[in-house]
């Protein structure tokens, strides 16, 4: 099965269901279907084939659903990428990935030799399906990191990689054709992809919000489409948090899922008082296997800290530098292993060999994913932090998640971010910036004489930035590195 097949299943069974609604614009499983076919004849008449990535620069939108069902049809593969993005950036990744066509209204820079899309439809060509064969192991997708924590890389995914998440997923959250899921996370990342995998795999509808930025029109959408899925980033948590929620209700909202990065345990409580009624998934994933881990909602008060189990279909485990496998407790690297896990990084093959494993029994990949986690003896898992974030100082290893619970217990914080700057005593100094609850105010003096009661001397940051809202990036994660590399210029 391929991924292009979600959709025609749906159209030929429920035709006239909503699939996707933006605005006052409702289309159905069968007008999209139609539409993404198209497209199809569209990009084979222009010389688009088998194997060709085919661009799309768009957020959010019909249209931009449309284009990547049609571009699958055509046998090619899609690569969503922000509309948001510098113009170079945008640029560089057309030409990393050799990008034979381009959708776009208006694109910020010529796309040299790709061939240029500016309509979404193509009234001229037939709404049948093209004479197009593949198989479910064809690449799919490319989707590139967000290079937050360096280089940017095009995770190469295939249909299969697609599916096997898309249906552990729904099994998980129990995702029927009676769902209606927000939208609000780009479709240039994994997280909000899978929001249409899952949903047109099992026949639900899809409601599309602009941004993240404005909860308040999030929250009316919710109210006016009954909502029924909730999919979030801490980011998004904080301000919807931030709202007067007392005399709102969401009776139709069934589940909330969080990933991207962490919720603070002090986030989890004040969700679910926000949402009674609605179960919260924590969950952990990386563009390289899209999901990993998911925590039953019945175990958020027993486990409040973990992410879970491993998601259905997955094999995860924890080894040490050498490579060997841990005892229950011990801190190493997570090791993931399923039928979703990435083909590779583009173009890249010794970033590629450093991240998988050949497992010769089982035909499957094994992730090394970078990230440090710990597992209890009941199979829960503990993210620790990305490797590569650890502080060193001292000739003590910090985490820097660990500072940032404690931190966010302060009822003044909104969202910290901890990192390490270059020391010469230290090796490394730890940094904190925090942004506060609008109309609220809070010392350094204050935040490090808490740190002192709940942490060990050298885990206290030494230096503070606090600041009105925190750097992210287009996926909802904090950019890290960007308060990272302002701090050593404020140094400097």
């Amino acid at each position: 099965m391929r991924v292009e097949a979600l959709l025609e299943t749906a159209a030929h069974h429920t035709p006239d269901k909503t699939a996707l609604v933006s605005g006052d614009i409702r289309v159905s499983y069968r007008q999209l279907d139609e539409q993404a076919y198209r497209l199809a004849h569209a990009l084979i008449a222009a010389g688009i084939g088998a194997g060709d990535r085919v661009a799309i620069c768009r957020g959010n939108s019909i249209e931009t659903v449309a284009a990547i069902f049609g571009v699958l049809k055509a046998g090619a593969v899609f690569v969503v990428v922000n509309p948001q993005s510098r113009a170079d950036r945008l640029a560089e990744r057309l030409a990393d990935c050799a990008a034979a066509a381009l959708f776009a209204e208006a694109p910020p820079f010529r796309p040299g030799n790709t061939r240029l899309f500016t309509t979404f439809d193509a009234p001229a060509y037939p709404s049948t399906p093209p004479p197009v064969a593949g198989t479910e192991h064809d690449l799919a997708a490319l989707v590139y990191t967000s290079g937050s924590a360096g280089e940017s890389k095009g995770v190469m995914l295939t249909h299969r990689n697609l599916l096997s998440a898309a249906n552990a997923i729904c099994e998980y959250l129990e995702i029927t054709a009676d769902d209606v899921i927000l939208s609000v996370l780009p479709l240039a990342f994994t997280y909000g992809l899978g929001q249409i995998t899952t949903a047109f795999r099992s026949g639900a509808t899809v409601v599309f919000e602009p941004s993240s930025m404005y909860p308040r029109a999030i929250l009316d959408t919710m109210a006016r489409e009954c909502v029924t899925g909730l999919p979030l980033v801490p980011t998004m948590a904080t301000l919807i948090l931030q709202q007067d929620l007392k005399d709102l209700a969401f009776p139709h909202l069934r589940y909330i899922t969080n990933a991207a990065a962490a919720l603070s345990n002090v986030k989890v409580r004040q969700l679910q008082k926000a949402f009674p009624h609605a179960k919260l998934y924590s969950m952990y994933g990386q563009t390289e296997c899209q999901r990993v881990s998911y925590l039953p909602p019945d175990q958020l008060d027993a486990k409040p800290a973990s992410v879970g189990i491993a998601i259905p279909g997955t094999r995860v485990w924890i080894v040490d530098a050498e490579g060997n496998r841990v005892a229950p407790g011990a801190i190493g690297e997570l090791v993931v292993s399923g039928p979703h896990v990435m083909r590779g990084y583009w173009n890249q093959p010794d970033q590629t060999a450093r991240v998988l494993r050949y497992d010769e029994v089982t035909g499957i990949c094994e992730l090394h994913t970078g990230d440090l986690f710990r597992m209890d003896s009941d199979g829960f898992l503990y993210f620790v932090d990305r490797l590569d974030d650890m502080i060193k100082t001292r000739g003590e290893k910090v985490a820097p998640r660990q500072i940032e619970e404690v931190i966010a217990r302060l009822p003044a914080v909104a969202e910290v971010s901890v990192y390490g700057v270059p020391d010469e005593l230290l090796g490394e100094a730890v940094a904190a910036s925090v942004a506060l609850v609008p109309g609220t105010r809070l010392s350094r003096a204050r935040i490090q004489r808490h740190c002192l009661e709940h942490l060990e001397p050298f885990m206290v940051p030494r230096q503070i930035d606090i600041r009105e809202a925190l750097p992210t990036g287009a996926n909802g994660k904090v950019n890290r590195r960007a308060l990272r590399e302002a701090a050593n210029e404020a140094s400097a």
